[in-house]
């Protein structure tokens, strides 16, 4: 029976790419307890596994969700503390979209019990597979390179002042990856894409996954990709990819990853 929490393809490469907000699903017995708003699942990183489709040319592995972020937020702690303190930000099972508008009935919101049983079925199964994951990869190479990429719009309020860089890069303030890898996926998106606006550990420093797994001093190193959606698609519903923009950031996502990629820690020099 084909896994119903998340799909995984296993590369050669040392690099997992994750995409943990891409799901769209909402599970059946759980729809009637969603507002209209809800049940629209706006806050999606849309058409990301499109605009990574060359992560398997390059020997990469791939995981990813099926169900909607508004399930549970695989990007987000078990114990549901704040990445951002101080910093208007969605939870562990969100109750608001980024607008701060109600994603349940009221009455409706889960309890804990609720988000106990989401945890189990959902959070555990997708953290389970990416940290094995990133284990076979480092048990072949000697370490592992995770690359969690994500989008969203770009201009929310309720988040963030302003409009937000194209692209924003994360590596936890330095400590999820090697010194200056961060510092060179800038320099070289502001090469290649000269008028798009990026940033390092900026308004996102790069949440659980890159901070709960990137631990340079086991040989994994990670970093997160938050790029604006303006860059490659339509930023209101119906959230059509635009063609035009898609391939010409496309390219530009392929050189990062390679340029990544490339690094190779000096304690895996022997493997």
């Amino acid at each position: 029976m084909p896994n119903a929490i998340y799909q995984l393809h296993q590369g050669s490469s040392p690099l997992l790419i994750s995409m943990p907000h891409v799901g769209t699903l909402l599970p059946e017995e759980l729809r009637s307890s969603y507002s209209p708003v809800g049940l629209q699942v706006d806050d999606t990183d849309w058409h990301i596994a499109e605009l990574y489709d060359f992560a398997a040319d390059l020997g990469a592995s791939v995981i990813r969700p099926f169900h909607s972020r508004y399930v549970i937020d695989l990007n987000r702690p078990a114990d549901g503390q704040s990445l951002y303190p101080g910093q208007n930000t969605t939870g562990l099972c969100p109750l608001t979209t980024f607008d701060n508008l109600p994603l349940y009935r009221d009455g409706c919101e889960p309890d804990a019990t609720e988000i106990a049983r989401r945890l189990q079925r959902y959070w555990h199964p997708y953290h389970a597979a990416l940290q094995a994951e990133l284990a076979r990869l480092k048990s072949l190479h000697g370490y592992a390179l995770l690359w969690d990429a994500h989008s969203i719009r770009s201009v929310i309020p309720h988040l963030f002042d302003g409009e937000l860089p194209v692209f924003n890069f994360g590596t936890a303030s330095g400590a999820a990856c090697a010194p200056g890898v961060g510092e060179d996926l800038l320099a070289l998106a502001q090469q290649l894409a000269p008028h798009s606006p990026a940033v390092l550990n900026g308004r996102f420093k790069g949440g659980y996954i890159t901070r709960h797994y990137g631990q340079p001093a086991q040989q994994v190193y990670a970093i997160q990709l938050e790029l604006a959606q303006r860059s490659y698609m339509q930023e209101h519903s119906p959230y059509a990819l635009q063609a035009a923009l898609a391939e010409q950031v496309r390219p530009v996502l392929a050189q990062l990853v390679r340029r990544f990629m490339a690094f190779r820690p000096a304690a895996a020099g022997a493997i």
